[in-house]
């Protein structure tokens, strides 16, 4: 498939460690907003369930997200993030219709 992606990506935080889980995302967000390919990569929270944080991001391609995954800062705030997690992550890819 080719074209722009569209991709959310939501993490729920264990109760009590929302802060902890905020600081880790906040720290991928200059190192990946500097790679080729992304167009936009910006951390959300939910107003009314200060748990629930969601980027929402947009890519050039799949390919330039398979690479972000690959990237050594999206490795490293994954693995942080695992034990601050209700649960994984929820990874969804988009394109306009």
């Amino acid at each position: 498939m080719h074209g722009t992606l569209h991709v959310i990506a939501r993490f729920v935080a264990k109760a009590g460690q929302e802060t902890a889980l905020k600081s880790v995302l906040n720290a991928a967000i200059p190192p990946t907003r500097r790679e080729l390919g992304c167009y936009r990569y910006d951390l959300m929270t939910n107003e009314n369930e200060p748990r629930d944080f969601c980027f929402i991001e947009r890519w050039d391609d799949d390919a330039a997200f398979d690479e972000h995954l690959g990237t050594a800062h999206a490795k490293t705030m994954l693995q942080k993030a695992e034990d601050l997690l209700e649960s994984p992550p929820e990874i969804r890819r988009y394109r306009l219709v």
